[in-house]
């Protein structure tokens, strides 16, 4: 890399060649001068991730690599078949919910069931970021906040949809917590998801200040701000959602156009798999808030007004935008690698923290760009029956793992405790993953563990990383799903 000082130098010599009529001489000297300035103005590629060279990082490698043996452009399920698989894997899994078959209360005895299901006071000491260990009554704080004996006993339910990114919290409450001796303070433990706009929700119950409310959504169960949170009637909400006429974010985010006018529908992000319906009425063809739409899709947005109930409203998307109209992406292996690039080099956010996601959020938004719901957490993923699954016992030979994993298919997942990587594919006999991950270990030349950081969307070998000096992350592999 060239220093600042012969930058400098270099630069200014091509400043003095240029003021003058130049020879052939001088001409071969700011040719030089050119290319040494360039050289040192290179981006090299430099990583400490073993196994990995620059064209990894291109999806081209990997369309190319899938596509070698087999079409990567072809179809692995049709939209219908996604949609008879979603019925199946909402009907079987209980960490899933259909709630447009919620009934119109549920008693005070499940609501509690279903508050204490998230809300409770962690077994192992917690610590503020200033370090101080949080004490009894601090956490008695957090339970008075949960408002658990204002429960009726026959809680009327309510529906609403998110009108901004919003994240889920364990508690009523935007205080962060970590786990004692955290080497980082990038995991909160009182985050736990997010919604995106337009997500349904169906209201359960209020917090003591009446500033949060508890929500069932279709995965998830938490607490979320009401100012994000717009209430309207249960018909209206599904009419909505369930809209033949509509657009699917496919980008890793994407913005409404800025609007003067309506704040609330103005540069609203939206992350990939978000589903608006699409409207154009004859009144708003040529003129919404002042700007012709001609050049934007005109979508709808659920909005809030003062008194917390459901306004849509029109809002434009510029077509320029990474959208799709009117279906889901085909579910290929080259849309896979196609979607999950997107995500490369974001940073890793536990639960939907800063403005990323984490390793689950990571491959349910790429699988739900092509219309796949998934469960929220890894573990209930990795359990679910969704897909077809190789489970391994404890005790399964390191052997027999490699020989799946070598064989495994583009999109397909790889969960250990705590984790899920997806198979980008194979090179050189060996497995390579794409995923959200914090951390990266793997046996140095010398024998020892050495210890990186990752901390966003990365790719790298999965056979040769490991957990510990005597176990690889393969080791702790108990199931791959393959979504077929």
């Amino acid at each position: 890399m060239m220093s600042r000082s012969l930058l400098t130098t270099a630069l200014a010599a091509m400043v003095a060649l240029a003021a003058c009529s130049p020879s052939d001489e001088q001409k071969t000297d700011a040719r030089e001068v050119h290319d040494a300035v360039m050289e040192g103005l290179a981006d090299p590629f430099v990583s400490d991730v073993i196994g990995v060279e620059e064209k990894h990082l291109s999806q081209d490698f990997w369309t190319a690599a899938a596509g070698a043996d087999k079409s990567a452009s072809g179809v692995l399920l049709s939209a219908a078949e996604i949609d008879a698989m979603n019925g199946e894997s909402v009907a079987g899994d209980p960490t899933m919910f259909d709630l447009a078959s919620f009934p119109e209360s549920l008693s005070g005895e499940e609501v509690k069931a279903r508050l204490r299901s998230i809300s409770n006071v962690p077994s192992y000491p917690r610590i503020y970021m200033n370090g101080r260990t949080l004490t009894e009554a601090d956490f008695a704080a957090y339970e008075a906040t949960l408002a658990e004996d204002q429960i009726a006993d026959e809680v009327p339910l309510r529906f609403a949809l998110a009108v901004r990114r919003t994240p889920m919290r364990t508690y009523p409450t935007m205080d962060r917590i970590f786990s004692e001796g955290a080497s980082n303070f990038d995991i909160d433990r009182f985050q736990e998801s997010t919604l995106f706009p337009a997500d349904v929700v169906v209201i359960l119950h209020e917090s003591a200040d009446g500033q949060w409310y508890l929500v069932q959504s279709h995965n998830y169960i938490a607490w979320v701000q009401k100012r994000d949170l717009a209430i309207g009637p249960k018909e209206a909400i599904l009419d909505y959602k369930a809209a033949e006429n509509f657009l699917v974010v496919t980008g890793a985010k994407v913005f409404t156009v800025y609007n003067p006018e309506m704040s609330a529908v103005s540069e609203v992000q939206l992350d990939m798999g978000v589903r608006l319906p699409l409207d154009r009425p004859a009144e708003l063809a040529h003129n919404l808030y002042g700007q012709n739409p001609y050049l934007s899709h005109m979508v709808v947005l659920p909005t809030r007004l003062d008194d917390g109930s459901l306004e849509f409203r029109h809002a434009l998307i510029q077509r320029n935008q990474d959208v799709r109209i009117g279906s889901y992406l085909p579910y290929t292996e080259e849309n896979i690698i196609r979607q999950a690039f997107k995500f490369l080099g974001e940073r890793y956010g536990w639960g939907h923290s800063y403005n990323g996601r984490d390793c689950t959020g990571f491959v349910s938004e790429v699988y739900r760009s092509m219309g796949i719901i998934l469960p929220r957490n890894s573990g209930d993923q990795g359990k679910s029956t969704i897909g077809i699954n190789s489970r391994f016992e404890k005790d399964t030979p390191r052997e027999d793992k490699h020989k799946l994993l070598r064989a495994a298919n583009v999109g397909d997942l790889v969960y250990i405790p705590g984790h899920v990587m997806m198979i980008l594919g194979q090179y050189e006999g060996n497995p390579y993953v794409i995923h959200d991950v914090t951390g990266l270990n793997y046996l140095g030349e010398n024998g020892e563990i050495y210890k990186g950081t990752l901390n966003g969307v990365s790719i790298t070998p999965l056979l040769t990383l490991q957990s510990s000096l005597e176990r690889t992350y393969v080791d702790a592999v108990y199931n791959v799903k393959s979504i077929r």
